[in-house]
């Protein structure tokens, strides 16, 4: 399952390179892609376990960017 999320807070680009490699890493994920030039994040993994992995895509956000948000 493919989808895109609208980011808030995305101070900095390379907090958004931070992102998508740490979120590439999450077990169940084929791809992802955090755009900080348009707040987007687009995500591509399992459809059984996506909702769960969106969940750790969200703390690894707060990890990098404690303010950004992906608003679902």
């Amino acid at each position: 399952m493919k989808k895109k999320f609208k980011l808030q807070d995305l101070d900095c680009a390379n907090c958004a390179a931070k992102m998508e490699d740490a979120i590439k890493k999450l077990p169940g994920v084929n791809d992802a892609s955090v755009s900080f030039l348009t707040q987007k994040l687009t995500l591509d993994a399992d459809d059984e376990r996506f909702e769960e992995i969106l969940d750790q895509a969200v703390k690894v956000c707060r990890r990098v960017e404690p303010d950004c948000k992906i608003l679902r």
